[in-house]
C-alpha cells in the first residue's frame, strides 16, 4: 500500500478458510487475455501467470472463454517476458477459436475513442469506453529494466482487466491493458496499455523461442539536463550522455 502505481501482476487475492488455521490460504491472480489465433494461443500479462518477484509460473492457469459454456481450460505457458509484462499461454479447447485482429498503435491519436474489455473484479466480458489520453507515457520515471512507453486512457480499468485488449473503433487491438494509477485501489480514470506495435514482435519471439532476445549496448546513459548541458558547454539540453562503459 501507499504506492500510487499498482502493477496489475501484483493483484493477488487471498482467501482464507473460515475457521481454519491462521495463514492457511490460496494465492489467486485474476486477469484477462486476448486470443491470438484459432489454435488456442492467448496473450496476457506476465504478472497474471507468473509468481510475484519470481521467474516461476503460478501452479495452475485456468482459462474461461467468452460466450462459452463455462468450461475451464488448463493452460500452459509458451513464453513470458518480464520487461514488457507480456506472456503467451496456450489452451486446447478442442475447437478452432475466434482470434482478435491487431491494429497499428502508432497511428492512433490522443482523443481517439477506445474500448477496454476484461473481467474487472471477476465480472466477465465487461466493456468500458474512453479516449486515448496520452501516448508514450513514462509511468515510473527513474525505474530501469522495464518498458515505460504506455498508452494512457480514461476508460475504466480495474483489477482483473490486466492482459485484456484495448480496441479502437475499427475493432482492432491497439493495446494490452496493464497498469493503473490508483491511490485507492479502484479506477480513477488513469489506465495504461502496452501498445500493439511493441507487443507484436514480442509475441512472435515468445511463440518461436519462449523468450525475448535483446541486444546489449554495454553503456549506461543518462538524460542531458540543463545543468549538465551548461557544464559541458552545450547550447541545448538535448540528447543522451554516456555515463559509463561496461568493462569488456
Amino acid at each position: 500500500g501507499g504506492e500510487p502505481f499498482d502493477d496489475f501482476f501484483n493483484r493477488f487475492f487471498r482467501f482464507g478458510k473460515p475457521g481454519g488455521p491462521p495463514g492457511h490460504y490460496q494465492r489467486r491472480s485474476l486477469g484477462s487475455g486476448v486470443i491470438l489465433d484459432p489454435r488456442g494461443f492467448v496473450l496476457t500479462n506476465y504478472h497474471v501467470v507468473m509468481q510475484k518477484d519470481s521467474d516461476k509460473a503460478v501452479d495452475r492457469i485456468e482459462v474461461y472463454l467468452h460466450g462459452d459454456d463455462g468450461t475451464k481450460y488448463q493452460a500452459t505457458i509458451v513464453g513470458a517476458d518480464r520487461w514488457t509484462d507480456l506472456a503467451v499461454i496456450r489452451i486446447d479447447a478442442g475447437k478452432k477459436l475466434t482470434a482478435a485482429q491487431f491494429g497499428d498503435s502508432s497511428s492512433v491519436k490522443v482523443g481517439d475513442w477506445v474500448l477496454a474489455i476484461g473481467s474487472p473484479f471477476g465480472l466477465e466480458s465487461t466493456v468500458t469506453a474512453g479516449i486515448i489520453s496520452a501516448k508514450g507515457r513514462d509511468i515510473e520515471p527513474g525505474r530501469d529494466g522495464q518498458f515505460k512507453r504506455f498508452i494512457q486512457t480514461d476508460a475504466a480499468i480495474n483489477r482483473g482487466n490486466s492482459g485484456g485488449p484495448m480496441f479502437n473503433m475499427q475493432g482492432r487491438v491497439i493495446g494490452i491493458n496493464t497498469a493503473i494509477y490508483s491511490p485507492n485501489g479502484g479506477s480513477v480514470g488513469i489506465g495504461f496499455a502496452i501498445p500493439s506495435s511493441l507487443a507484436k514482435p514480442v509475441i512472435e519471439q515468445l511463440r518461436q523461442h519462449g523468450k525475448v532476445e535483446r541486444g546489449w549496448l554495454g553503456v549506461q546513459i543518462q538524460q542531458v539536463t540543463p545543468e549538465i548541458a551548461k557544464s559541458l558547454g552545450l547550447s541545448t539540453g538535448e540528447g543522451a550522455l554516456v555515463a559509463d562503459v561496461t568493462t569488456g
